[in-house]
């Protein structure tokens, strides 16, 4: 019951969620709610375990569902770390200490280590070059995660890390765990007696990493922050500036021994200005390799002991001036990542013209290129860059940057999410300006892809008080929440957007869009009593806005929300009402496809409700209804599902035939890719012939 609880939240694990519920109803002959608490679960087991006996129905019931639910996860190797940089240098001390840590006797205690050191310092080249030289320490796989491009710069929550890793361990979206605890007890399944590597980049703060800490010695855990360390179960690895040795063998690698040899007499200086910072020197080899001197910084400059500050400021003196605009208002918004299009809308300047400028601010170590037009700054040269693009360049400047740049983004998300989900009345139309996409998958693999920089977009926009636009990319991440699964990732940016339509556009249908989408991410990770406030609160927005259709949807919502815990009493009462509404409208407007067809869901819907009261009659009829339906518009998924529910009443009817006879059915409807549904079915044909 557990694996169940925390299992997977796409449709087939709800399914099993369902079939687990009416299971446990029968068997106890009342509705009984899976608890959340381990307390309660062991209760309710024992309650189930006296009421079976060897050889009954249901006590085979029970061993053939669990027999379905308890496969063995294995771990799939990803894409392993990326490459240490080329002029990595020394660091003998510190990866002595961490081949220490990686191969020590365990005696009981995680095999973890938490690199740190202040900006700049090297501490991710450390980890890196680590990974690289110890391949074979690891022969079940090395997995690597970047906090910096995941949620939008928001402070990223331990569940979104979670999912991140198992996504690193190819684990399928649709077998994703629906809680922080399911995704935590999948991870240390998976990496089980696993010789293994793990590496969190960027970590912030010990609870985003602390689930990691490996349960079994063969797994070893990396933490890399850059800044301060935290309090973390590891073993704490101080990474400290280079020794001018070892800086000068640093610059050597960069620049080429005969570039730093006539640089003789500038060699004292440009040492104690990096300070053993690895990105001052290597800021300072590109400068060295272009001619330059490398500079401190321009002599009207403030003076500051902090190199990687004093590095970019020289940077910036010996870069042409339009470059250096560039990249101060593309800081400005603090951009996961940055494209030429991105640069362009900032400076205004055409897209070929940004990518040229990116490329020189590359090449002078400003920005760092990721590939394929995609860049990042390194945080600190962020930070320090929007600090002073104001003084320099003016606040209307800077304002009319970030404007341009959200708009561009805007305009990009409205276009992926039309084109992901075309016939939704849940996002806005594609506007006039910018490029279409050409189908569902092109929309919504752009919108994936560009996930971090929507999400921050929502959280600047409310910062600049752009309230329209923030408002306008909530709405956006709709396909990213029903059809990709980023429910966690999203939640901060639309709890952000639902705040400020609440206190700008109260009781609008905006705002109770934006909680529907907050109830859908929450009923998704199984947040049961949050996830029913804010649908309660959609349903009262939309109706105080005369917004029947969306009153109807969000009422529609709460019915699943009973469902999915067990009260198919409360389940059916929403669904009548939902219908009742959806049949107004009917009225109102004349027929309708796309009205009938949500008729014909809360057909289905409400069967499911029945068959777990135990009202298998009433379930059959309402289901038939659907199939129906569903049946003479060539919906041929939704005829799968549908087969499949009716198959479930007919099993639990003891009528095993006809359920045979719809799971076959289902499978023929089903696309070859529709894995988890048919491995479902598999499960549910093995229970029908095992119990005929």
């Amino acid at each position: 019951m557990t694996a169940v609880l925390n299992g997977a939240a796409g449709e087939v694990g709800k399914q099993l969620l369902l079939t687990t519920h009416a299971l446990v109803g029968r068997t106890l002959g009342r509705r009984a709610p899976l608890p959340t608490s381990e307390s309660g679960l062991q209760v309710l087991g024992r309650e189930i375990s006296e009421r079976l006996e060897p050889g009954q129905r249901q006590a085979r019931e029970w061993a053939l569902l669990l027999g379905s639910t308890t496969g063995s996860p294995t771990l799939s190797p990803g894409a392993g770390v990326p490459p240490p940089p080329r002029d990595f240098t020394d660091r003998a001390a510190v990866l002595k200490q961490l081949k220490h840590e990686a191969t020590r006797r365990a005696d009981g205690q995680p095999r973890a280590a938490l690199l740190w050191g202040p900006p700049g310092i090297g501490s991710s080249a450390v980890a890196l070059y680590f990974a690289a030289k110890h391949t074979g320490l690891y022969p079940d796989g090395q997995f690597y995660v970047d906090l910096r491009d995941v949620a939008g710069g928001q402070l990223v929550e331990p569940v979104v890390v979670l999912q991140r890793v198992l996504r690193e361990m190819n684990v399928d979206p649709d077998g994703m765990p629906a809680t922080a605890s399911g995704c935590r007890d999948l991870y240390r399944r998976l990496t089980n007696g696993r010789r293994a590597l793990l590496v969190i980049n960027h970590a912030t703060a010990a609870a985003q990493v602390r689930p990691l800490v490996p349960n079994t010695p063969e797994l070893f855990l990396l933490v890399v922050a850059s800044g301060p360390p935290f309090s973390l179960e590891a073993r704490r690895i101080e990474v400290p500036p280079l020794k001018d040795r070892d800086a000068k063998e640093l610059l050597r690698k960069a620049a080429g021994a005969d570039t730093v040899a006539r640089a003789k007499r500038q060699l004292p200086g440009i040492l104690e200005r990096c300070a053993g910072n690895g990105y001052a020197l290597r800021a300072a080899a590109a400068q060295l390799l272009a001619a330059q001197e490398p500079s401190a910084e321009p002599p009207e400059a403030p003076q500051s002991s902090d190199p990687v500050r004093r590095t970019v400021r020289a940077v910036c003196a010996g870069l042409p001036s339009a470059t250096v605009r560039l990249c101060h208002l593309v800081a400005l918004g603090g951009w996961p990542v940055v494209t030429s299009g991105l640069a362009g809308w900032a400076a205004d300047v055409s897209p070929e013209e940004a990518a040229r400028m990116l490329a020189e601010a590359s090449e002078a170590h400003l920005i760092e290129a990721l590939g394929e037009d995609r860049y990042r700054f390194h945080a600190e040269v962020c930070r320090y860059l929007a600090e002073t693009a104001g003084p320099q360049l003016g606040v209307a400047t800077c304002s009319a940057a970030v404007s341009r740049t959200l708009t561009g983004l805007t305009h990009r998300a409205e276009h992926a999410a039309h084109a992901a989900l075309p016939e939704s009345w849940r996002v806005a139309d594609a506007p006039e300006r910018g490029a279409p996409y050409e189908g569902e998958a092109d929309g919504l693999a752009a919108l994936v892809a560009e996930r971090a920089n929507v999400l921050r977009a929502i959280t600047v926009a409310d910062e600049y008080q752009h309230i329209e636009m923030c408002l306008r990319l909530a709405r956006t991440l709709w396909p990213l929440v029903l059809k990709a699964g980023y429910w966690a990732e999203a939640l901060p940016a639309l709890r952000a957007a639902a705040r400020c339509a609440d206190e700008r556009q109260p009781e609008s249908s905006t705002s109770a869009a934006l909680h529907f989408q907050l109830a859908h991410c929450l009923g998704q990770l199984r947040r049961w009593e949050e996830a029913e406030h804010e649908a309660r609160t959609a349903v009262t927005h939309e109706r105080a806005a005369g917004h029947l259709l969306g009153e109807a949807s969000s009422t529609e919502y709460l019915g699943l929300l009973s469902l999915y815990q067990a009260n198919g009493q409360k389940a059916a009462e929403w669904f009548a009402e939902a219908g009742e509404r959806y049949r107004l409208l009917l009225d109102e407007q004349g027929e309708s496809r796309h009205l009938r067809r949500a008729l014909a869901l809360l057909e289905r819907h409400t069967g499911r409700a029945l068959w777990l009261q135990g009202e298998l009659a009433a379930s059959r009829t309402h289901l038939s209804s659907a199939h129906d339906y569903f049946e003479r518009e060539g919906e041929k998924y939704n005829l799968a599902r549908t087969l499949t529910d009716l198959a479930e009443t007919a099993h639990t009817a003891g009528d095993d035939a006809e359920a045979l006879t719809h799971i076959a059915q289902a499978m023929r409807l089903l696309p070859a890719d529709a894995t988890p549904h048919r491995h479902y079915l598999t499960d549910l044909r093995r229970r029908c012939e095992e119990m005929r």
